[in-house]
């Protein structure tokens, strides 16, 4: 799973810092200083100073979000002249001293959202309604309130102004690393969206976040037609993660298809929002998917379907964050502010990507050739075949004993970190450098990794690990957020500047994940002879690329349907994302599955409680791959350090500097093409 620690501080970063500079006024922002006063302000700083690239900028930027309320013309005009700072010694200390302030305050109240959502996120068994309440308190959420209250905003933008993302391009081969930094500086304070606002949004992230959480279902208590039970008792997967797991383990299985059918049903029931409300997270009541009926002890029951509480939650993110949009003139939609501010790329960019990818002809010799491993024709639930992997050929069974052998709990994990760094490549000096800022605990849900803002703190590391020892999911989840982990420890405590640290956006941190995810077996010590091995892995990454853009692709539909009809019901917005999903089922997977109008694309929970996170999953496969194929006979590990100390360039600049391209689907098609020929 994703690095949950942006997903849970995205409503607080992007309500606060992605609304990126603009000098028009937002709505409850009057045009209060007027043109005569920038006008003499400008002129009397030129008289002081003289002329000064930044000078207009900063003024401008600072006379957008200025109002009555921060004083008058003139106390305005007097301001700017007390505080902008002409010379570079001067304004260096400005700097150093901002950044120093901002990691100590972005750091504790990150430490205290850690403390806070531990109860909702960590294995401590049942919540407490109070439990909640303090999740969804934000401990930032009145930042910008109280520094523009006390003038440092102000300060900020006279001195350190915003560029757009065109100008960071154009300018970021002539800047310097310090410039670079003091570019991220300008970032920070361009809007001013009331507390109440980051407040409602940190609150509804927390409640659907819960929500999805707790959304497992139990599988001991499925049955089929014939009343057979398919899954173990106790068994409890959680939706969609574990349900989509269970698939992919089940592929090569004795008995697998069977499950796999079962697990697809209860699927479809989610998304339709026809599942019997009785039958999530309760062990009580059997339940046959395919005919949805409900039993106690062995009488058929009748139920109520969960009333639409799925596409609900959705909603509430939307208006969430559809309540910040007056407040962010420059990117006046959350759309906007995820993409442009918070990927960097614009949905038109990305979706131009994925649409090449999942468009390609190559896919339906791919499907063909899947088809004929399987020795049967393609199923909708085959987005998930795993057969390409190397350990397909090796049991889930044998998988699970040895890694609730080697890790009984999350300190025995923990305490392993140095040994699987070093499986990585790491010298033992610099893999202990990097697990001793790493914490590894019991997660109540999939599992997630929650960064560090400040240097002196530590990354967590989340997976599920029951009483009897972290199972082969576990681990293999516990990898990808070990890869999370480690970027986040790279890009906090080995960069250059404070204002740098962190990756260009989050499928950059996904990159790094998926890589040490690819590697779980070795770390295992397992070594496979699957021949054709680097033909296979190409195929699984294409084919999981493939699955992935055409979720994200739905994802992106439903946010533009939700802004085009800000109105609708949670009914009809159920309708219209089950209609776009087969939309875009009929227009990229139907031609190479022969079979229309599955749904099947519309079941992740990101969709739900993750609001436009899911094309950072995608983009970080592109770049993954483009990253491995530069790493291919060099250390991973070495290249890793280089590539993440650069820190937040934007990011074709960051992948120019990687591997020397922007990110691109070529390298991954021309491969798989080859692949297919070979095998």
């Amino acid at each position: 799973m994703s690095k949950l620690k942006t997903i849970l501080l995205m409503a607080i970063v992007l309500t606060m810092a992605a609304c990126n500079g603009s000098t028009e006024r937002q709505k409850g922002i009057t045009d209060f200083i007027t043109e005569q006063t920038i006008s003499q302000t400008l002129q009397a700083l030129t008289d002081e100073h003289g002329e000064i690239a930044l000078m207009e900028r900063g003024v401008r930027q600072a006379s957008a979000l200025w109002t009555s309320e921060d004083g008058n013309q003139e106390d305005f005009k007097n301001f700017c002249l007390q505080h902008f700072i002409a010379g570079d010694n001067e304004r260096e200390k400005l700097f150093q001293s901002l950044s120093r302030n901002f990691e100590a305050l972005w750091g504790h109240t990150n430490q205290i959202s850690v403390e806070l959502n531990k109860p909702l996120h960590l294995d401590w068994g049942p919540l407490q309604p109070v439990d909640l309440i303090f999740a969804g308190y934000s401990p930032g959420a009145h930042f910008s309130d109280d520094f523009f209250n006390n003038k440092i905003a102000f300060i900020t933008i006279l001195n350190f102004p915003f560029y757009s993302l065109d100008e960071k391009a154009e300018n970021v081969e002539q800047w310097t690393r310090k410039e670079l930094a003091m570019a991220r500086l300008g970032d920070i304070f361009t809007s001013r969206v009331p507390a109440e606002v980051s407040q409602e949004i940190s609150r509804i992230s927390t409640e659907t976040d819960n929500y999805v959480s707790e959304y497992n279902i139990r599988m001991g208590k499925l049955i089929d037609n014939e009343g057979n039970t398919l899954f173990p008792d106790g068994m409890s997967l959680i939706t969609h993660w574990g349900l989509r797991d269970e698939i992919k383990s089940n592929y090569g299985m004795e008995g697998g298809l069977p499950k796999q059918e079962m697990i697809y049903e209860v699927m479809l029931h989610i998304i339709h929002q026809d599942i019997p409300e009785k039958v999530i997270n309760n062990p009580e009541y059997q339940w046959n998917p395919f005919e949805n009926k409900v039993y106690s002890n062995g009488q058929e029951v009748d139920f109520t379907p969960e009333p639409d509480t799925r596409y609900e939650q959705l909603l509430s993110n939307f208006r969430a964050h559809k309540n910040a949009d007056p407040y962010n003139p420059n990117y006046p939609t959350y759309i906007e502010r995820a993409f442009n501010s918070g990927l960097e790329m614009s949905m038109d960019e990305v979706e131009e990507l994925f649409i090449e990818l999942v468009s390609s002809p190559l896919l339906k010799d791919v499907g063909a050739l899947v088809s004929k491993r399987l020795g049967r024709d393609l199923k909708p639930f085959d987005i998930w075949y795993d057969g390409f992997k190397a350990r397909s050929s090796i049991s889930e069974e044998y998988l699970d004993e040895k890694t609730r052998r080697l890790y009984p709990d999350a300190q025995a994990f923990e305490a392993d970190l140095p040994n699987l760094l070093i499986r990585m490549g790491y010298s033992r000096q610099r893999a202990n450098y990097i697990s001793d800022k790493i914490v590894v605990e019991a997660s109540r849900g999939a599992g997630h990794a929650w960064g560090a803002r400040m240097r002196s703190q530590v990354s967590r590391l989340r997976t599920r690990i029951p009483e009897t020892g972290m199972d082969y999911k576990g681990f293999n989840i516990a990898i990808h957020e070990l890869g999370h982990n480690v970027e986040q420890t790279i890009s906090l405590y080995d960069v250059d500047f404070y204002m740098m640290n962190g990756v260009p956006n989050t499928a950059f941190t996904e990159a790094l994940a998926f890589m040490y995810q690819t590697r779980d077996l070795e770390l295992l010590g397992i070594q496979t002879d699957e021949p054709d091995v680097e033909y296979l892995n190409t195929l699984d990454k294409l084919w999981g690329s493939y699955e992935i853009m055409g979720v994200s692709l739905v994802d992106m539909a439903v946010w533009r349907w939700m802004y085009d009809n800000p109105d609708a019901t949670a009914g009809e917005l159920k309708e219209e994302t089950i209609r776009i999903a087969k939309e875009v089922w009929n227009n990229y997977f139907a031609p190479v599955f022969g079979i229309e109008d599955s749904p099947i694309l519309a079941i992740y929970s990101h969709m739900i409680a993750y609001p436009l996170y899911l094309s950072a999953y995608p983009l970080g496969r592109l770049i993954e791959f483009q990253i491995e194929q530069y790493v291919k006979g060099k250390n991973l590990a070495t290249e890793s350090d280089r590539m993440f100390t650069a820190g937040r360039l934007i990011p074709q600049e960051w992948m120019r500097n990687a591997v020397g391209m922007p990110v691109s689907v070529e390298p991954m098609l021309e491969a798989a093409k080859e692949a297919v020929e070979r095998l």
